[in-house]
């Protein structure tokens, strides 16, 4: 992420890709470029881990020629570790590994340490979050699933809300304040408000925000989401 967008958003904002149509891509990329948005989202899905398969390897070469907008690579396959080397994946992106997709987490970790991403766990919706406090010292950010994760267009599971909550004091609690914590599903401009009261520091925005409406509304969507984090 460049200073320039830094600056711009008191919430960092990920468009989420999947909602976009392929036949305005270019165009709706143009858009995001005006209007300063940080990450590009991409849910990889394989069909195993999660019951669909989505946006892949080809398909996000084919955006780094129309775009210098990092990706934020949301990865729900099945043992990530064995994959990684597929993903193209640079410096300046963030990539979340699921913490249900592998026995082998830490693996994962240390392979993406090579790539000097930024390095997040995705947790679902059920997944306590205890289960990441051995990680906490060798990762930059929590992906923190509203809804089980394989489709868009889902509500929020209701518990999720005031997980945000407990999350944020389980970070400070063991003194990793830094530590970012990333929201993804049903991400309305409402709730982008109150999350990031909770403690949330980047939103996915989709069809509940971004994409609402056609193309002609994007630019005035991303004004009224980044309003709301303001």
């Amino acid at each position: 992420m460049s200073n320039e967008r830094k600056a711009v958003h008191k919430g960092i904002v990920s468009a989420s890709m999947m909602c976009s149509r392929l036949v305005e891509l270019q165009e709706t990329i143009k858009i995001f470029e005006n209007e300063h948005i940080d990450y590009l989202h991409i849910d990889v899905m394989d069909g195993s881990f999660v019951p669909n398969f989505g946006l892949g390897c080809d398909y996000m070469r084919g955006l780094r020629e129309l775009t210098d907008i990092p990706l934020d690579m949301h990865l729900m396959i099945s043992r990530p570790e064995q994959k990684l080397q597929w993903m193209d994946i640079r410096k300046n992106d963030v990539v979340s590994i699921h913490y249900e997709s592998t026995p082998q987490l830490q693996k994962a970790i240390d392979i993406l340490k090579n790539y000097e991403c930024k390095r997040f766990i995705a947790i679902n919706p059920a997944t306590p979050i205890f289960v990441l406090e051995e990680v906490l010292e060798h990762i930059d950010g929590i992906n923190l699933l509203m809804v089980n994760p394989g489709f868009a267009g889902q509500n929020a599971v209701p518990s999720t809300i005031h997980k945000v909550k407990k999350l944020r004091k389980f970070l400070d609690d063991s003194n990793k304040k830094n530590i970012i914590i990333e929201v993804d599903g049903n991400i309305t401009n409402e709730r982008a408000k109150m999350l990031k009261e909770y403690g949330a520091g980047m939103f996915v925005a989709g069809s509940s925000s971004l994409f609402r409406g056609n193309i002609k509304n994007y630019s005035d969507n991303i004004k009224t989401f980044i309003q709301a984090l303001n």
